[in-house]
């Protein structure tokens, strides 16, 4: 159960930022005794991958805080969030793959169960982020992006750490998540309305 938590969490964690949980996997997985990647996940702690990882976060951390181009990466990391999520849950979840060397074997095992899943629960967090973003970008003119973009880091940080450290408080944050889901679902429908009332009110004038 707590390796399923994990595996939530930093799924639901790369929906935000693909390469925060990785790159902490990764990292924690070479330098300290926190955690242990499974033999077919080894790869992750690579001093290249890791590198790499780095340089890709530190793209995203800028291209996500500037308005437009923040649209622009969203519409590109609908591949790269999710895939990364699945990729997480897998890793985070001790599940093993032997994709490369055997795929018939990765499907008939059911080794797929978990990279699936995480990639549908990182894929429902970048849509949610990705309708957010536009809303914020047009009610603060711009201004909200940075701060936004840098609670979403922040947040996926968190998520990472707690998913590995303590797993059973991800369940505070997919509460969360699913709460702010419904909330912004009110808060569009509710502006919708006013949107239509006003353009209503003002044919009759």
């Amino acid at each position: 159960m707590l390796e399923v938590l994990t595996g939530s969490g930093l799924a639901a964690s790369a929906g935000l930022n693909a390469y925060i949980p990785l790159l902490l996997m990764g990292l924690l997985a070479r330098y300290t005794d926190l955690m242990e990647l499974p033999s077919g996940w080894q790869w992750l702690g690579n001093g290249w991958v890791l590198l790499i990882l780095a340089v890709l976060l530190a793209v995203e951390v800028v291209a996500d805080k500037v308005p437009v181009v923040d649209h622009v990466n969203d519409v590109v990391q609908t591949v790269v969030r999710p895939t990364a999520g699945g990729l997480a849950f897998g890793a985070g979840s001790s599940s093993e793959t032997v994709t490369v060397s055997d795929p018939d074997t990765f499907f008939s095992s059911h080794q797929w169960v978990p990279v699936v899943v995480g990639v549908l629960l990182a894929l429902g967090v970048h849509l949610l982020k990705s309708a957010a973003r536009p809303v914020i970008n047009a009610t603060t003119a711009g201004f909200g992006a940075p701060v936004a973009s840098t609670a979403e880091d922040a947040t996926s940080a968190l998520m990472s750490v707690v998913a590995i450290l303590l797993p059973v408080l991800v369940l505070v944050f997919l509460v969360g998540l699913v709460a702010f889901f419904f909330w912004f679902l009110r808060r569009r429908r509710s502006r919708r309305r006013e949107r239509q009332a006003a353009r209503a009110a003002g044919f009759r004038v």
